[in-house]
């Protein structure tokens, strides 16, 4: 008597799809302050760059002391952790951020929100005119540059 072993029929793998590129993960988000930082010696800084949250970054501000004292520092702290220049200072601190005018603060977290949850600078907008409805940048830039 002979032993025969049934074996199971072999199932062609499917072939393996082209793997498409993953876009570059953009880091890095240049903007341009609407009223700009004055620093002490009167020099306006418009431009600036934001950079991607990391889970640090919300973190550490929480132990702060003047967040703890009060928690509306929490947005001076954080910014100053992810702004990392305006104009031509790369030491971008909480005091930096404290003198900032208030709208570019507003934008300032406008942006950080915008980059940190939805991943761009982008918002539909429509004309109060005619009603036509488009995408802007709100990052900022001069007519002309992309």
């Amino acid at each position: 008597m002979r032993r025969v072993m049934a074996s199971a029929p072999v199932e062609e793998a499917p072939p393996e799809e082209p793997r498409t590129e993953r876009p570059k993960l953009r880091t890095e988000f240049a903007f341009e302050l609407p009223r700009g930082y004055v620093d002490d010696e009167g020099k306006v800084h418009h431009s600036g760059v934001m950079r991607l949250a990391t889970a640090r970054d919300e973190l550490i501000p929480l132990r702060d002391d003047r967040v703890r004292e009060n928690s509306a520092f929490l947005t001076v702290v954080l910014l100053a952790r992810v702004v990392t220049r305006i104009g031509d200072i790369t030491d971008v601190h909480a005091g930096i951020i404290e003198n900032l005018f208030a709208s570019d603060l507003a934008f300032l977290q406008d942006m950080y929100r915008r980059v940190n949850s939805e991943g761009h600078t982008r918002a539909g907008v429509a004309c109060p005119e005619c009603g036509h409805s488009f995408v802007v940048d709100v990052a900022g830039g001069r007519l002309g540059e992309s």
